[in-house]
């Protein structure tokens, strides 16, 4: 699959024309993904448009109707609900574990949404507006049964990670389609090559994002810990990572590190 071969040569991308040490790496992550993301922040934007557009359906619809939210989750989850109790609470007592599986598991998701760029789009749109779905619909549930303070409290501190870290898996999966449907001057293999570049080095600038909200969500997020410590945690994550999406490093040009991936 090609996107598999323009995954595959990532590390040709980062490291090109550099010792084999860990300079590369760190000017990649500290530098070059930053400027990147700034670069095809549209992208990003409107895969977060395309959650929240969906997320608000979610919230109308349930509203609206409550069996909505019942055929929506599903009765186990309904169940956990109604009692009143997190269906989150086993992950405590299997840490470890449970932070490689959401790991893991979040970074399938990044994956997925970036791949399925090649679908024209379609595929990464309908994973953003499912997920913008399934938020609202458990936010709206948990609302009903007087659980929303537990439920943002768990989502809030491995959430401001891993959310924007899925728009822009997202927008890179967009930022393909485009490169797909509107090569403009350039040939089409040629265009798709240059939004492949650009886009598989946003997908690897999501990994450390999400290896630590699965760290956070296994160790942090389930725990007993007061609500206004997880918020305050959340703050400090989401800042920071303002603060380095943001950053705008002297000599470094985002146009020249997306060199396009030739067969």
């Amino acid at each position: 699959m090609y996107l598999n071969q323009l995954l595959g040569r990532a590390h040709n991308l980062i490291y090109m024309g550099r010792r084999a040490d860990r300079r590369g790496i760190w000017t990649f992550y500290k530098d070059t993904f930053p400027a990147i993301f700034r670069e095809t922040f549209p992208d990003t934007l409107t895969a977060f448009v395309l959650f929240l557009v969906a997320a608000l359906a979610g919230v109308l619809l349930s509203i609206g109707d409550p069996s909505f939210s019942r055929y929506f989750l599903g009765p186990a989850m309904m169940q956990s609900i109604d009692n009143h109790k997190m269906w989150t609470d086993s992950i405590v007592t299997i840490k470890p574990l449970a932070s490689s599986g959401i790991m893991t598991n979040n970074i399938a998701v990044a994956f997925a949404a970036f791949a399925m760029g090649i679908t024209a789009g379609i595929g990464t749109v309908w994973m953003m507006l499912l997920n913008g779905l399934m938020m609202a619909v458990v936010g709206v549930a948990c609302w009903r049964e007087g659980m929303s303070l537990a439920l943002w409290s768990f989502v809030a501190a491995h959430g401001v990670l891993e959310l924007p870290a899925i728009f822009i898996a997202g927008g890179a999966g967009l930022g393909i389609a485009k490169g797909l449907l509107f090569p403009g001057v350039l040939p089409r293999r040629e265009s798709l090559a240059r939004a492949g570049a650009r886009s598989v080095r946003l997908l690897l600038g999501t990994i450390p994002m999400l290896m630590i909200a699965g760290v956070v969500e296994a160790f942090v997020s389930p725990t007993p810990l007061p609500a206004r410590v997880k918020f305050l945690l959340a703050a400090g994550l989401g800042t920071l990572l303002v603060l380095y999406l943001a950053r705008k490093p002297v000599g470094v040009s985002s146009a020249a590190s997306v060199t396009p991936v030739r067969s």
